[in-house]
């Protein structure tokens, strides 16, 4: 039995999970003023993105699903350049189909600060600058960088010094770990923001500095394609798996990969935790993938309707194909992971959150609003150059997405917000744990506990943590699995986080050991 395997935590009125300590302290604190889930969360991700700009950030978009008696999501998803075209990255990059993964060209608009105006006017209780309170604090004063916290920022500098990029590097160059971090343009944009809301972020200084800093390195953003931002107010997509209504965002993001490779896990009669489980998970997973890759982009570009992919006589025909004794080689590609935060909240008045916020790769684009602290993403390297796919580069077309928060109900009831970090791991580890949840009955603190595998897009690789034992590895690769083994612990399976509202009243919150946030309540 591991050492981290706990009991979740139970909360009489209200709780949050986050992946790092500091805004989990900051969300309770919302919460023990008497602030709503929505509240918590928008302060804890503005801490997250001063204490791990590594992973979120103002540059970066954000997306949500919110329940307040009835299910609702947010993409605040940006657009590519209206100027921008397939010919123009050909030109600079070459003939190939393959999109670059940093550089202006990956940069489209920012949705997160127009998220968090957006979550809040719909439901919040506080103001921006109230919740902006403790990031900016942080930013200002500082905080201190933790052994994870130095590695990750090494990590991010060892990649953009590959590819020559020196903004990231120039504007942290002490990352050692026990040094004070202090990001005082960071703040000023905070303290813009608290004063004059969202608009601020998309038309003004911020905007200019965006659009030259963009300029400057080759982009054509211009200020309209800024101007223009909204996000999107969407209906979440649904599927079954055993007692639970899973909800997940639409596309452009790959919630719909989550729901596929669930419905197609709930027609096995699974067996227990082992090997054999793994491995029909393991192939539903890779089926699902497989399709999320071809058919997944802006719902604009899409030549099928997601639904069709949850669909039974969809799902029966992969289940069926799935050999139970062998693995298969379904078409995986390669396409970029990046950084990313997760988290969530739920109150006393049955208010709750799911909500997801990335930089994307590395700690995005390599590009640095130097005067405004903002490091702007690159969600935009998941285009192609392909014209004929629908995940085509195209004038103020949306990338997809593996941004995917998610949630469920049971019997009607509200019963789980839930979610991961990690890139292309998200659905996986989605599976992993709600299997475990409904299979296995188990604790929400021992789900995410246990050990787990993701599947490569690249190569269909599997990665599994080392503390899985021999055995698992042994039975796997019996079978056809190409399995390495991970680190275990290790952050490539994903900082995933679990709310349940307990049908007596109050909440399980249970928080990733891979990160090192917490899941607190009041």
């Amino acid at each position: 039995m591991s050492v981290w395997l706990t009991e979740a935590r139970r909360f009489p009125r209200a709780a949050i999970a986050t992946p790092h300590y500091l805004a989990t302290a900051a969300g309770l604190a919302v919460l023990e003023r008497k602030g709503n889930a929505v509240d918590a969360a928008v302060a804890a991700n503005l801490v997250l993105g001063v204490v791990t700009p590594y992973m979120c950030g103002p540059g970066g978009d954000l997306l949500a699903v919110v329940h307040d008696g009835e299910v609702h999501g947010y993409l605040g998803v940006g657009r590519a350049p209206r100027a921008t075209s397939i010919e123009l990255v050909r030109a600079e990059h070459g003939s190939g189909d393959g999109f670059p993964v940093f550089g202006p060209h990956t940069v489209t608009v920012p949705g997160a600060p127009r998220g968090w105006f957006d979550l809040l006017d719909r439901w919040g209780s506080r103001s921006f600058g109230d919740l902006a309170g403790a990031a900016i604090a942080y930013a200002e004063q500082g905080f201190g960088l933790t052994r994870k916290g130095a590695w990750f920022f090494d990590q991010v500098r060892l990649v953009y010094d590959h590819f020559g990029l020196r903004d990231f590097a120039d504007a942290y160059p002490d990352t050692t770990a026990g040094t004070w971090v202090h990001q005082p343009e960071l703040a000023r944009t905070l303290r813009v923001l608290a004063d004059e809301g969202a608009d601020a972020y998309y038309q003004g200084p911020i905007a200019a500095a965006i659009v030259e800093r963009l300029r400057d390195a080759g982009g054509v953003m211009a200020d309209e394609d800024l101007l223009a931002h909204r996000g999107d107010w969407v209906a979440p997509l649904t599927a079954r798996f055993g007692p639970l209504d899973v909800f997940e965002l639409p596309p452009p993001t790959q919630g719909i990969a989550a729901l596929e490779a669930l419905r197609i896990v709930d027609g096995f009669d699974l067996p227990g935790d082992g090997p054999q489980r793994a491995h029909l998970c393991i192939e539903a997973m890779k089926a699902a993938l497989a399709d999320r890759n071809r058919y997944v982009a802006d719902p604009d570009a899409m030549t099928i309707d997601a639904r069709d992919l949850v669909a039974e006589s969809h799902v029966a025909r992969i289940r069926q194909s799935i050999d139970p004794a062998s693995a298969s080689s379904s078409p995986l590609d390669a396409a970029p992971d990046g950084g990313t935060v997760y988290l969530c909240a739920a109150d006393g008045e049955g208010l709750m959150v799911s909500l997801i916020q990335s930089n994307f790769f590395g700690a995005g684009s390599g590009l640095r609003v130097g005067e405004w602290g903002v490091n702007l993403h690159n969600r935009g390297s998941s285009f192609r150059l392909d014209g004929a796919h629908p995940q085509a580069l195209g004038p103020g077309r949306r990338p997809f997405h593996t941004l995917a928060p998610a949630f469920a109900c049971r019997d009607g009831r509200p019963a789980l917000v839930f979610g991961s970090e990690g890139g292309h791991v998200q659905a996986q580890a989605q599976l992993q744990v709600l299997v475990r949840l409904v299979a296995d009955g188990a604790d929400p603190q021992a789900a995410l506990d246990a050990p787990r595998w993701h599947v490569d897009p690249a190569s269909g690789a599997v990665f599994l943590e080392e503390r899985a034992g021999e055995a698992m590895f042994e039975a796997l690769r019996a079978k056809g699995h190409a399995v390495t083994p991970a680190r275990s612990y290790g952050h490539g399976m994903g900082y995933a986080h679990v709310i349940e509202l307990l049908a007596g009243g109050g909440y399980r919150a249970a928080s990733d050991p891979r990160a090192e946030g917490g899941a607190a309540g009041c």
